[in-house]
């Protein structure tokens, strides 16, 4: 009698948690609806200058043109494979290295002033240097969304696994157990949140140095369109190209997200 009581009260409990999430979903959504309306209606009442704002109905029209003869597919594939090449080097090449100085304590000291150094740069300022070092084209564009994610995931994973209780490894190494078995057993285990809030970081980061690159180079992609509606005064272009952005990114940090729950589970 007792376990069926607690069973109904946790299936109340659960279907509130639904219940709210559905309408914190639902306001989510009103409030971009009522936002569109409210900026369509002011642009149809002349309230504000719809040639620097431009307005849904026009950015919408726009977007069904570049859908229909290809291009808003061949610039946005364009953006999103450098966003994912940058993105996984960035991520896989940051986490790499931090392993790296974990293992040696010697490294992880001598380093250290150095990661600080590269951490506290403005690396969108950087990236005219990376392109001209690498290359104008994909491959700059991409070293530049490496650069700067891979900092920020080097010192979050490093500060993550020395932060692993010593208590751990120092029973471990009781066993006999070796460094790498001590990574695999407990330090990586670990780690993992750290990883997934990472992963969701760098997806942001990537895409600022995609960005960055497209706007000083690049003959496609979404910061091509961005740059050029502005060179040209069509901001509608420049607007649509913004909320593809957006939603892209969403989409991306949508991802992560379900990556993370099933994992955490």
């Amino acid at each position: 009698m007792y376990n069926n009581k607690i069973s109904i009260e946790h299936s109340k409990y659960l279907k509130k948690i639904k219940k709210r999430k559905r309408t914190i979903l639902t306001t989510q959504i009103a409030i971009f609806v009522l936002g569109l309306i409210l900026w369509e209606v002011v642009a149809k009442l002349n309230w504000i200058d719809t040639f620097l704002t431009s307005y849904p109905s026009q950015i919408w029209e726009l977007f069904l043109e570049y859908t229909k003869n290809g291009n808003l597919f061949y610039h946005v594939g364009i953006s999103v494979l450098e966003t994912i090449a940058g993105f996984l080097a960035g991520t896989i090449l940051g986490i790499i290295i931090a392993i790296g100085l974990w293992w040696s304590d010697f490294w992880a000291k001598v380093l250290d002033p150095y990661l600080v150094v590269l951490n506290s740069l403005p690396k969108t300022a950087l990236a005219p240097i990376i392109i001209i070092w690498v290359g104008a084209g994909y491959s700059g564009i991409i070293v530049t969304a490496i650069t700067i994610s891979i900092v920020v995931t080097i010192m979050n994973m490093f500060v993550s696994f020395i932060s692993v209780d010593e208590d751990k490894i120092k029973l471990l190494q009781t066993f006999g157990a070796t460094k790498y078995q001590i990574l695999k057993k407990v330090i990586l285990p670990y780690s993992i949140p750290t990883m997934i809030s990472t992963l969701k970081v760098n997806i942001g980061l990537s895409w600022v140095g995609v960005i960055v690159g497209e706007f000083l180079v690049s003959k496609a992609g979404i910061g091509y369109l961005i740059v050029y509606g502005g060179q040209v005064f069509k901001l509608d272009l420049v607007m649509m190209s913004v909320f593809i952005l957006a939603l892209i990114s969403a989409l991306m940090y949508k991802v992560i997200a379900i990556l993370e729950e099933k994992i955490i589970k």
